[in-house]
């Protein structure tokens, strides 16, 4: 039985058509089966169980395989449906000869039990999977420009691995007015294409052509394959040189040097290589005489000078010149040539300074005359007039006197601390073509005068000085300077003198006269003296001297020299300050308070204070900013009868210095007033004690000195003018205004409020407490009046009355009374 079946590729069961041979000898029979190459992988190809007649039932049983008569298993075959499929895909140009016409895999499928075998034909049909190729992607090919038209050239041929109508059907090429194509068939079948020329080539019009020829088969999709011709036109001898012009009118100065370039001649010759090579000659027509004067230059067509030429000798020169290319039958070209003599201007221009005054003043007038110069040229006409200038950015101006006479004036003021002097060029020019000119430079030196004030770099100095200097030390460099020269630039240095609180100023600084270096000659103290405001003169040498003046301001700069000073709690130096407090005091009371003054500033005079020793840290507190110590609880009989605390009063300077003040708290039975924040008590005392006699008569006696001692400082005051800043505050005192340093370091801080507690002692008395809140401006005298002995029946302590007394800020003298009467001290701040 022959079985022929053909498969499409279009489905995966594909339809099959039989083709019955009859065939007694089963084993001999052969199956067909035809299949498109590049089918899919896992396409079925056909049942062979059905096609042979097998019971399908039994094929796993009889172990069917497919054996395959090749390098590769191509197709396989379904042991359980016996269908045969496509295992890799197949490429009929690599399984088969490309030019094969019929191609066919062949196989066996084998049986067992019993053991049977079967021949198939797998035949490999060709479809149109490659496109035309040629050998070369690039033809070249080099045609003359004069070949005869018809002419042939052959060209390579494209090769398609497929066959039948799959490989090569036909060629075209690219459009081109030159050149078409006649397609060939050899005698296997396979096409050609041969170029031919179609009109006359044209080197000179076009050297390259690119064409593209195509090379399409017939397969369904048709594909094709390209390849890129290149045309090179080679040349021919056809064209004649020519020049630019057939003639040419050129001018030529007399007294040319020899060699010089008259013109350079270029004729053109469209054709290349040695057909465009190009030999200049002088023709027949051109006389010896021009010959001899001019030199042609046979490769490169420059004329040149040969001989001096002389406008009175000869005026024209004609010429005839041929260009000759060098081709095979070479051609050639002629053009005329008209040369014509300029005359020439060949004299320089002449200048001569007659008068020139060097050096002046830089004061001298404008409008003077410095100088007198005077010009002339040999040439005649336009080349005999001469011109004469000097650069523009120089302050002088030439005026004319008479023909050819010239002079040199001041045009605009001088300054020789700009320019020292000046370099002045006279330039003559002819008017000639080209124009001639000579030049000649002379120096003009300006003598100084003194006409500039010393300058210092700053108008106003600020000198910050650390107090607590070395006398003679080094302040600042004050250096002024003088634009001008020698004695009139030599700088002296003076401190204008004045009283700085009725001291002169010269007894406090001093200024080296040479290089003004200013020193202090003496200590300075931020306590007492902060600023100064003072005058520096530097004046030159100079006739008449010039002088300038400037500011100076002298800074103290605070150092950190002063330790804190507790004035509340009062105590004798190194002693204990002991104090009495209910035993039934309610937490919060105000038990004590620490003031301490610092005479520095700023930070130096920031006091804070902290408990350096407590016999219990729950019991109290103390406020670091304004000294206060109070209760943090109510007192238990736990607690020690007697408490004693140690407080530090430390300032912010750098190192800090700090004081401290021991308190011996002792807690009684009896009802004692503790310390509130009322704002007054009222206080009982015997004020006809004796002791209050004795204080109040020094009282007052101080009190008649002090008006004494105001009214004499107004008078004195007002016979000399007021100085230029008012007088700082004193440290020493109590004296302040709102945010003043001292109420800053002692009480509270920079924006808290105006706040003061003073407490004092004496043995009989009771506790007066005053809070004023004193207005901007405002200044007070605080005072301790001692009390008369004798204790009350509340309190065994000393207290004192405390007195706050508005005083007027014109009150600038300072008095600090410190008397000790038994324990009583009073206290007066001005």
């Amino acid at each position: 039985m022959d079985v022929h079946r053909i498969i499409h590729p279009s489905r995966r069961y594909v339809s099959v058509f039989l083709l019955f041979s009859a065939v007694l000898n089963m084993a001999s029979a052969v199956t067909h089966y035809s299949i498109p190459e590049e089918m899919e992988e896992g396409s079925i190809v056909a049942n062979l169980a059905t096609d042979l007649g097998l019971d399908m039932k039994t094929l796993s049983n009889r172990k069917m395989r497919l054996d395959t008569i090749a390098n590769k298993k191509y197709v396989d075959v379904n042991k359980d449906t016996g269908e045969m499929y496509i295992a890799e895909k197949i490429d009929r140009e690599l399984l088969c000869n490309i030019k094969t016409a019929t191609c066919y895999l062949k196989m066996e499928v084998v049986l067992e039990n019993p053991l049977r075998i079967f021949n198939i034909e797998l035949e490999i049909m060709d479809i149109n999977d490659n496109a035309p190729q040629f050998r070369r992607d690039t033809i070249h090919l080099d045609i003359s420009e004069s070949t005869p038209l018809g002419e042939r050239f052959s060209l390579s041929n494209a090769v398609d691995p497929d066959i039948g109508a799959n490989s090569v059907k036909t060629y075209h090429l690219s459009e081109s007015h030159h050149f078409g194509i006649e397609i060939q068939t050899g005698r296997d079948g396979s096409k050609f294409a041969d170029l031919i020329l179609k009109t006359a080539l044209d080197r000179e019009k076009q050297a390259f052509q690119n064409l593209i020829l195509t090379a399409v088969d017939s397969g369904v999709p048709t594909r094709s394959g390209t390849a890129s011709i290149i045309v090179h036109v080679l040349d021919t001898n056809d064209n004649a040189p020519y020049f630019e012009k057939e003639s040419f009118h050129i001018n030529v100065p007399e007294n040319s040097p020899i060699g010089n370039l008259v013109v350079k001649l270029n004729a053109t010759d469209l054709d290349e290589g040695s057909n465009a090579e190009v030999i200049y000659s002088y023709s027949l027509y051109t006389t010896e005489k021009t010959q001899g004067t001019f030199k042609l230059n046979p490769d490169s067509g420059e004329i040149t000078v040969k001989e001096m030429i002389n406008y009175e000798d000869f005026r024209i020169y004609d010429m005839e010149v041929i260009a000759t290319d060098k081709g095979a039958n070479s051609l050639s070209g002629q053009c005329k040539l008209t040369i014509l003599v300029t005359d020439m201007n060949d004299n320089h221009p002449e200048m001569s300074i007659k008068s020139f005054q060097s050096p002046i003043k830089e004061d001298i007038a404008v409008d003077t005359v410095i100088a007198v110069v005077s010009v002339s040229d040999k040439d005649s006409g336009e080349n005999g007039i001469v011109d004469i200038r000097i650069p523009d950015e120089l302050p002088f101006a030439l005026r004319e006197n008479s023909d050819n006479y010239y002079e040199l004036v001041v045009s605009e003021p001088l300054d020789r601390e700009k320019v020292p002097e000046y370099d002045i060029t006279f330039t003559v020019t002819d008017r000639g073509s080209p124009p001639l000119s000579d030049n000649e430079t002379m120096t003009l030196e300006l003598l100084d005068v003194n006409d500039n004030v010393p300058q210092f770099p700053q108008s106003f100095y600020t000198i910050p000085v650390m107090e607590n200097n070395a006398p003679g030390a080094l302040l600042s460099s004050l250096t002024a300077f003088d634009p001008d020269l020698h004695e009139n630039q030599y700088l002296v240095y003076f401190i204008i003198e004045k009283e700085i609180v009725n001291t002169s100023v010269s007894m406090l600084f001093s200024i080296n006269p040479e290089n003004g270096n200013l020193y202090a000659l003496k200590t300075f103290d931020y306590e007492i003296e902060k600023e100064f405001l003072f005058h520096i003169e530097a004046r030159d040498s100079g006739v008449p001297p010039l002088s300038r003046n400037v500011t100076v301001h002298i800074i103290i700069v605070d150092q950190n020299d002063n330790t804190p000073v507790i004035v509340s709690p009062w105590r004798v130096h190194g002693s204990v300050v002991e104090e009495k407090i209910p035993r039934f005091t309610d937490k919060g009371s105000l038990v004590s308070k620490v003031i301490a003054i610092d005479t520095d500033s700023v930070q130096n005079s920031r006091i804070t204070y902290q408990f350096l020793q407590v016999t219990d840290a729950t019991l109290f507190s103390l406020d670091q900013y304004n000294g206060d110590i109070r209760t943090m609880r109510m007192f238990s009989y736990r607690d020690s009868r007697h408490q004693r605390l140690v407080v530090i009063a430390k300032d912010n300077g750098e190192p800090a210095l700090s004081a401290t003040v021991t308190i011996k708290l002792s807690t009684v039975e009896t009802a004692v007033k503790a310390y509130s924040d009322m704002t007054e008590v009222p206080l009982e005392y015997d004020i006809f004690s004796d002791l209050n006699l004795y204080l109040m008569i020094g009282l007052g006696s101080v009190s008649f000195l002090l008006l004494i001692t105001i009214l004499v400082t107004c008078v004195l005051k007002c016979q000399k003018p007021m100085p230029s800043k008012a007088a700082p505050p004193s440290r020493n005192s109590v004296i302040s205004e709102r945010n003043s340093t001292i109420a800053d370091s002692t009480l509270v801080s920079n924006d808290a409020y105006w706040y003061s507690l003073f407490l004092a002692e004496t043995r009989k008395g009771k506790l007066v407490v005053r809070q004023p809140v004193p207005k901007a401006g405002s200044r007070y005298i605080v005072s301790s009046l001692p009390r008369s002995t004798g204790l009350t029946e509340t309190s065994d302590s000393a207290a004192s009355t405390l007195q706050v007394r508005k005083q007027s800020p014109s009150v600038l003298t300072k008095l600090l009374i410190i008397n000790r009467f038994d324990n009583n001290v009073l206290y007066l701040f001005v």
